[in-house]
């Protein structure tokens, strides 16, 4: 009984918030992120495919004109959530992100699956915008040159609709979103310096051009396609289960804000700017969203929507717009860029933090002498990257990290509460409004209704990669944790710093 209380006990051991503060101070990480660039990074990661791709599949197969409803709704989610993150992200500026919230509240158990649900989140995530990448850049080549590319080597092979999979023989490998990837793994690999000045200057070209895109496209709104404005249930489809489906859907357009906090010990005053970061990009990406769904679901009636570039090709109904139409896949060929660029600059990060409490081998903890990157994650996470958006589909990778999106949330917004309890007089440069009462009960609440919403296979997927990551955690993790070795913070983690060099070896 001794023994199975002491597994328990491991099971439940929680980070050191001090020693997370004191990693975070002694970090060799270049801290060079100010407010601005970290709003950026929010921004760039949010307008993507959200905005491009998902704003058309969920309004054509959920919501109809009512995804202005569903964006609405996750936006609000999205809030709630924003505010635990901001909070605690603020008392803990470590590139964890929830893992190491989790962590630090619920002990290294629940840290290990936020971690790994991190993992199907970022990774999944970007080979999602890396897909929707690719079907711009056919339409830029089409409407710019007039050449048609080949589906064979632009499309994925595997289709998903309505849950299920399929062969598409007419399409082998989706060349264009493997290269992207590559291209963007190389930029990440070099620093963070380089990192941030692509992303923002992309960050620029894609606002400008959304924007272009609302009050360009405006003038072909017929009011007519709002009608009916949430189409009633078909087959599953629509109605307000289709909005509430949609609002799912879309979540993962709002990952980007769990980005932010993954920078944390790349900012120059994370207790601060990571909350401005976090708040302004939302609300700023919230905006365009809804502003766009609702030309988007003007211009074209809702069923006509193309679901692979939906933005640029609504308008080919229209004549004097193909100006409009290659700024579109300009755009969002650039948006996308950033999307993929901050979701594999993230993943790294968080995988970083595992290996240093020894959740995972230390090659992952290593960082390049000359760029102070994380170079092992780094790379694999884009070779993981290549291949699944080589030959996944984006509807089906959509899905997929919606829901690891979400899981993230609901245990965010619990560390909150907990913290509170646990640790009511640390200091908390931001505090969520109205106390552990509202709005973090309220976010976890919906954040599991979402889940519900997901549909069976893509909850089975989840807890597979759940289980799957239960494995590997009590195979190597659960032996090898430095959880629970903090006492003397100091001495620990100069114990740890001395281990960061990158060796060939």
């Amino acid at each position: 009984m001794a023994t199975f209380r002491d597994f328990l006990r491991r099971l439940g051991r929680r980070k050191n918030i001090d020693a997370l503060v004191q990693q975070s101070a002694t970090s060799e990480m270049k801290k060079i992120l100010g407010p601005v660039d970290l709003v950026f990074i929010g921004i760039g990661c949010i307008i993507g495919t959200g905005i491009f791709v998902l704003t058309g599949v969920a309004a054509k197969q959920n919501a109809g004109p009512g995804i202005v409803l569903s964006f609405i709704i996750a936006a609000v989610v999205s809030a709630l959530s924003a505010f635990s993150y901001s909070e605690l992200a603020c008392m803990v500026p470590i590139s964890g992100s929830a893992y190491s919230y989790a962590v630090a509240t619920m002990g290294e158990l629940m840290g290990w699956i936020v971690g790994w649900d991190l993992l199907l989140e970022y990774l999944v995530g970007a080979s999602t915008v890396a897909v929707g990448w690719s079907s711009y850049m056919v339409a830029f080549f089409k409407d710019v040159f007039d050449v048609t590319l080949d589906t064979k080597t632009t499309e994925s092979p595997i289709v998903y609709s309505n849950g299920n999979f399929s062969i598409q023989k007419d399409a082998y490998i989706n060349i264009p979103a493997i290269l992207s990837v590559v291209v963007i793994t190389a930029v990440l690999l070099l620093g963070i310096r380089e990192s941030a000045m692509v992303n923002n200057v992309l960050v620029v070209v894609k606002v400008v051009i959304i924007l272009i895109f609302i009050f360009g496209a405006a003038r072909f709104v017929d009011t007519k396609n709002y009608k009916p404005f949430v189409p009633a249930r078909v087959e599953g489809k629509y109605g307000v289960s289709g909005v509430i489906k949609g609002a799912q859907r879309v979540f993962f357009a709002y990952i980007g804000f769990d980005a932010v906090s993954t920078a944390a010990q790349e900012a120059k005053n994370p207790q601060r700017d990571m909350p401005i970061g976090i708040l302004v990009s939302l609300f700023v990406c919230t905006v365009l969203y809804i502003a766009v769904s609702v030309v988007l679901t003007g211009i074209v009636p809702y069923y006509a929507i193309d679901e692979k570039a939906p933005i640029a090709n609504a308008l080919l109904g229209f004549s004097g717009t193909k100006w409009m139409r290659i700024c579109i896949s300009v755009g969002a060929m650039a948006g996308l860029t950033s999307v993929i660029l901050i979701l594999l600059l993230s993943q790294p990060r968080i995988l970083m933090t595992m290996a240093n409490d020894g959740l995972l081998p230390p090659v992952f903890a290593r960082l390049h002498p000359r760029f102070k990157t994380p170079f092992y994650p780094t790379l694999l996470c884009g070779s993981l990257c290549v291949v699944l958006s080589g030959f996944l589909p984006v509807d089906f990778l959509g899905d997929m990290t919606s829901v690891g999106t979400l899981l993230a949330f609901f245990t965010v917004n619990v560390g909150v509460i907990v913290l509170r309890y646990t640790d009511p007089h640390r200091k908390r440069i931001f505090k969520v409004p109205f106390g552990q009462y509202v709005f973090p009960p309220l976010g976890a609440i919906i954040s599991i209704t979402l889940i519900g919403f997901s549909g069976a296979d893509t909850i089975y997927r989840l807890l597979g990669w759940l289980g799957l990551g239960l494995i590997i955690y009590f195979c190597y993790g659960f032996r090898h944790s430095k959880i629970g070795d903090e006492d003397n913070v100091e001495d620990y983690y100069a114990e740890q710093e001395n281990k960061n060099e990158f060796s060939s070896s």
